[in-house]
């Protein structure tokens, strides 16, 4: 179990070392951090807690009490996933509660190390397992609640929870519920399963979003789980009944062992390809100035890219549909250049995070120098007004793609959302679409009407995009694709890129989740393969569902890809590889 005397000679030591390194394998053990105890000033943790995750095949990492937020996050992004253990009573000031007579010690610092150290994993959206207290510290954590005493304050006649006999015997059985869940799988869908406890403070209402997946005879909760986060949690010890051979509690931590190791893979993939979200509002949500190096206000910025490590997002300046006589056009115009000089500002004020990114080699370079890029579109032929001559403005300020009309007709086109004023394209249309094609800037049928869709297709020389939208097959909304016109996109060459918002992804919008998604995306695959689909979240433009919420979230994608059975090759094509090609294509033609 790795705690055995190796030697008491140095030189013995020191070979067996050395011929570890020599033949070490390629593929390391995922790194396991574990939330320490806190102890007459010592962080310390049970024994049982590193061996289990040894013998599941992991490297555990014992993480000190501390509230030096630089300290923890420096060691929490080298982890792949953590462990969140027992202890003693969690301090009601946390739940805005005051203390009940039936309340043990309590320690604030330990309960602030808990709280903090649990945001930066969710921030890194490492995979979690948490144990006993850890079970109640997550439930804290995402809104739930808790007793804290489950005698005095849930059932005096409760189950003895806190045991005398060894803590790796049995001492009562739990119930799974809600089944299908993860506990059931790893369990192999038994109904009861034999654990022990120490404990009598308890999960009161599970937090929100989770689910409630075992229970005690007495009715007092024993697990709960997240349906689309890797997060998952048990009241009892798995831990030292794990060590002493029980199967069944070393599965618990196999599995997290196996979601760490998945989370290592989609972290490394994601260092060696290009990852890029298509479509993101986020210059919208502030009305004046913002700054991209703080994480504020938004769902996308610098901070939450390189949390959920990604290269790149396009981020447009979107004008809503309005008036089209002379001087509404031209307060159109004037309004996309000012969000376009805003999201230019950001490299003047991150310029060792952030750049702007016109092509393909421009994403590469940053990449290379460790920044992220910034690309820019606009969202609504709106701001074109009736001055082709505004298409070269734009162009020359680093725009790379436009989205044709938002919600209602505009000179342009007729939008999926209005009333078919000119069947398709305008005649004006077909000059813009011609002269986007000559300049080498994408053409973005997302909202546009099926008519303006054919008529795109008809009319473009190049392959076009589908900036945020997705399957109607799947749910049926104006804005999504047909089968047929997902065909025809990609007859031509183009990219329909899968949107996170909800009413796209499930008739049923407040139940949306990243799953839904997922299969969105398999659906585009299974229709016309790989080459052919990419990920635009719409964030800061109400795109978010459950499961990826924000920029942090998005390597969800690629580990639930991974699940799905996607290689390497075509999850690179799914993360910006399509989109790229498609670029590619409009920019470097000859447009003399």
């Amino acid at each position: 179990m790795g705690n055995a005397v190796l030697s008491a000679d140095l030189g013995r030591i020191y070979k067996e070392v050395d011929n570890f390194i020599s033949a070490r394998a390629t593929r390391q053990p995922p790194v396991i951090g574990i939330s320490a105890n806190r102890k007459e000033g010592l962080s310390c943790i049970s024994e049982p807690y590193c061996q289990s995750v040894m013998l599941a095949g992991g490297a555990p990492v014992l993480i000190p009490v501390t509230t030096d937020i630089k300290a923890l996050d420096a060691v929490v992004r080298l982890l792949d996933g953590l462990i969140f253990s027992g202890g003693g009573d969690i301090d009601p000031v946390f739940l805005a509660e005051e203390p009940i007579p039936g309340l043990d010690g309590v320690d604030a610092f330990r309960d602030s190390y808990d709280f903090a150290l649990l945001r930066l994993a969710f921030l890194y959206q490492l995979p979690v397992m948490g144990i006993c207290r850890g079970h109640q510290a997550l439930n804290i954590a995402f809104g739930g609640t808790l007793y804290q005493d489950i005698h005095s304050q849930f059932l005096p006649e409760a189950l003895k929870h806190s045991q005398d006999e060894p803590r790796d015997c049995a001492t009562h059985t739990v119930m799974l519920t809600n089944r299908p869940s993860k506990l059931s799988r790893i369990m192999k869908n038994r109904d009861v399963l034999y654990v022990n406890s120490l404990h009598h403070q308890a999960v009161k209402n599970v937090a929100p979003g989770f689910v409630a997946t075992a229970i005690a005879p007495d009715g007092v909760n024993e697990a709960m789980e997240h349906p689309e986060y890797r997060i998952f949690s048990v009241q009892w010890h798995p831990e030292q009944m794990a060590v002493k051979g029980n199967e069944e509690m070393l599965d618990l931590f196999r599995f997290h062992v196996l979601q760490a190791n998945r989370f290592a893979e989609a972290k490394k993939l994601h260092g060696k390809i290009l990852t890029i979200d298509s479509h993101t509002d986020t210059p919208d949500v502030f009305p004046d100035t913002f700054d991209l190096g703080k994480q504020e206000g938004s769902k996308v910025n610098l901070p939450l890219m390189e949390a959920g490590r990604l290269d790149a997002v396009f981020m447009v300046a979107y004008i809503p549909q309005g008036k089209r006589d002379d001087a509404s056009l031209r307060a159109a115009t004037r309004y996309a250049e000012e969000r376009l000089s805003r999201i230019i500002e950001q490299e003047r004020l991150n310029p060792l995070r952030a750049g702007i990114a016109r092509t393909a080699d421009d994403l590469k370079r940053l990449k290379r120098e460790g920044r992220k890029a910034l690309f820019m579109g606009i969202e609504n032929g709106y701001a074109i007004g009736k001055d082709i001559e505004n298409l070269k403005r734009f162009k020359d300020m680093g725009v790379s793609y436009i989205t044709l009309c938002h919600n209602g007709d505009n000179d342009v086109c007729d939008s999926a959302k209005g009333h078919a004023e000119w069947g398709g394209l305008s005649p004006f249309g077909r000059d813009v679409v011609a002269e986007m094609n000559r300049l080498g800037i994408m053409i973005d049928v997302s909202h546009a009407a099926g008519s303006t869709f054919c008529d795109v297709l008809q009319h473009s020389r190049f392959p076009v995009i589908a900036s945020h939208s997705s399957a109607r097959a799947l749910t049926d909304h104006p804005r999504n694709l047909t089968d047929s016109q997902i065909r025809t996109l990609a007859a031509h060459n183009g990219v329909i890129q899968i949107c996170m918002y909800r009413e796209f992804l499930n008739e049923e919008a407040e139940k949306a989740s990243l799953s839904d998604a997922i299969r969105h995306i398999c659906h585009v695959v299974d229709l016309v393969g790989i080459d052919y689909v990419g990920i635009g979240s719409d964030f800061d433009g109400d795109g978010e569902v459950t499961g990826c919420r924000a920029a942090n979230e998005l390597i969800q994608i690629t580990v639930r890809l991974m699940d799905a059975g996607f290689n390497d090759e075509q999850i690179a094509k799914i993360w910006g590889g399509n989109l790229m090609r498609v670029m590619d294509a409009v920019q470097r033609v000859d447009k003399s």
